[in-house]
Parts: C-alpha cells; structure tokens; sequence
C-alpha cells in the first residue's frame, strides 16, 4: 500500500490548508484566501497520482535491526513533505498533522484500493463550538476533578473522522401476541375482575437506509451510537480535500464484522415497530416474532467527531460530540476528594448541632 503524504498548501502563498465546514471551502491559515474543495482536488490529482506510482514502485527496505517485530506491529512511519520531519502512526491513522511545522497531513496511500471510502460527510462545527459545548457539560459538575474542567485539558480536543458502514436492507416481520383487557365493579363486598385474552398478529415491511455502525475498534459503540442521528443529505463523494485540519482513521473492522451489529439494530426496530401498533390492551406479551432482513446495499463513509479521551485513576473517559449536528455524549469522573470534603462540610455543622441540642 502506498504511504506517501500530502499536504493541501495554499496556491496563492503555500501555506498550509484546512477545511472550515461553515464555509465548505478550504481556508488558508496565512493569507486567508479561500477555495472549493473540487478546485484544490484537481490541482493536486495528478501529483497524488504520481506520488502513489512511485509509491507501488519503491523497493521495500530491510528490515530494521533496532526494532523487533513485535514492537514494530501496527505502526507506520512517514516523512512530512513541509518541514521532513518523521511521523509515526499507527496503521489506521489516514490524516494527522506535522508535532514540528504543524501542516495539516493526509496520508493519501492509507485511501488507496478497498480501504478508500465512498463518501464523506464535512464537519460543520468546529473546535470553538466543541469547546463551548463541553464547558456547558461540565458546567455545575462540582465533583468533577479540576484535571478535567482546566482550560489546557480542553484544548486537548480533537476533530476526527470516524470510519462507518452503512447498511441498506428490505426487512419484514411478523409476530404473535398475547393480549389482555380487564374491567372490575363491585358486587356488595366483593370486587369482581374480568379479564379477556386476545389473540393479535402483526405483520408489515419496511426499508433501511444508511444504517451506521462505526468501523473503528478504537471507538466505544455506545458513544457513537448516543451521538446519532446524521443528516445524510450533506453526503459529498469522498476527497481528501476535506481532511485537512482533521484526523481521520481507515476502518480496522469490515463489512461483514460490523453488518452484526446492524442486524441486531434492524431486527430491534423491526420489533418495536411491530410491538408499538398493538394498542387499546392492559398488558401485551410475546408469544413469537419472525423477522427477515435482506440486505441490498453497503457504504463506507467518513463521519465527523470531535473527540477527547483521556485517562483518570487507570480508567479510559471520552467525551464525543456529532461534529455536525452538536449532539454530545460524555463520560465524567468523580473526585472522591471533593465528596469526601462535601460530605464533611455537612457532617460536621449537623454533628456540631446535635451536640448542642442534646
């Protein structure tokens, strides 16, 4: 596979690009000038060409004596084409940026055959509103430890674009409940209750489109699950001309490791569906439900997060934030110090008290 790098500059004054989504254009971060993506990508179509030629071409180099093999397992190594700096990711990594220079980098190899995506969906928001949102989420968190609610520590943000599959399918159901209605009246002392059983069947059909499943084992499930929905219809085909400013990760899980999950998501909404058209009863029960699932289609996309994991006391914390739509999700450490001097202010005043009046 081809590693070789590229970094968006500015025709007017080669400084480095990055994509603003409020705009849609790709910014200079020196002179200020802007352009359409479609208008940067045919500039640099036919140097990614030809630096993916010569990629193919170059002669693998010996294997290096000061690593092993094992430590060396899952980590690339790339040159910066602005200041040559050496970078090193690991083998997922598709668009990082320069820790010298600072230049935006997308590793245009890491897209290169059936590891490069069909679509893309531009960030809208970015790194000043991510900001702002997680301030807001801190805000009122007394016992939050002050590592996580310092200025530094939310700068330390991160906008990345996760790998997803997405899953289109036909599915149809149908299922047998049990369903009851009771009525009670009073006769002299007693209270009579009449309850009536009901046989009721559902069937019905529906279509998916674009059901999400993210491709990346880095990312927890429940995290980019929570952060959903994502308004298709700001799709654009896939160009690395949107990367840069931004992380971006290749997926590590595939197709058919992640259609699992679909499945399990489809066939739940499929019996909710079913389950939710039985009204007018006391109580409904299950009895048997038969769900088909045929798929028709599959897309691999690039969707926008900001991210920012951390560790606290041995244990991993993410916050998550839908880069285009601002809906949030965070997990939130507690200081056992701050609850123990809380409790304490409490205590203490109410022990003080009861002393007194006894």
């Amino acid at each position: 596979m081809a590693t070789q790098l590229t970094n968006y500059q500015c025709p007017a004054c080669t400084g480095p690009l990055h994509f603003d989504g409020a705009s849609g254009k790709l910014v200079c971060d020196f002179c200020g000038s802007s352009y359409d993506t479609a208008e940067i990508e045919a500039l640099y179509a036919e140097k990614e060409a030809a630096a993916e030629t010569a990629a193919q071409n170059k002669q693998a180099p010996p294997p290096d004596s000061v690593w092993s093999e094992n430590e060396a397992a899952g980590l690339r190594s790339y040159s910066c084409p602005s200041c040559g700096a050496e970078l090193i990711c690991d083998e997922t990594t598709a668009a990082t940026s320069c820790p010298y220079c600072g230049n935006p980098t997308v590793i245009a190899g890491q897209f290169s055959g059936m590891q490069r995506p069909e679509l893309v969906l531009p960030f809208v928001l970015d790194k000043n509103a991510a900001k702002a949102a997680l301030k807001k989420y801190y805000r009122g968190k007394k016992f939050l430890p002050n590592a996580f609610s310092s200025q530094n520590h939310i700068e330390e943000i991160k906008g990345v674009y996760v790998p997803f599959w997405l899953f289109d399918a036909n599915a149809s159901g149908s299922g047998q409940y049990e369903a009851t209605t009771s009525s009670s009246h009073r006769s002299g002392d007693y209270v009579i209750t009449t309850t009536k059983h009901y046989d009721v069947r559902r069937a019905g059909t529906t279509q998916f489109m674009g059901v999400p499943v993210d491709g990346s084992t880095k990312m927890p499930n429940g995290h980019m699950d929570a952060i959903e929905p994502y308004d298709y219809r700001a799709f654009q085909p896939f160009s690395t001309a949107y990367l840069p400013g931004y992380m971006a990760d290749k997926y590590d899980e595939d197709a058919d490791t992640c259609q699992a999950r679909a499945h399990s998501r489809m066939q739940n909404s499929v019996s909710s569906e079913l389950s939710a058209s039985i009204t007018g009863y006391s109580s409904v029960s299950t009895l048997s439900e038969n769900i088909s699932i045929d798929y028709t289609a599959k897309h691999y996309a690039l969707l926008p997060v900001w991210m920012l994991h951390t560790k606290w006391q041995g244990k991993d914390y993410l916050f998550a934030m839908n880069g285009q739509t601002g809906k949030l999700v965070g997990d939130l450490p507690v200081d056992k110090r701050k609850v123990a001097a809380w409790f304490a202010g409490i205590s203490v005043p109410l022990m003080i008290l009861l002393a007194i009046l006894l």
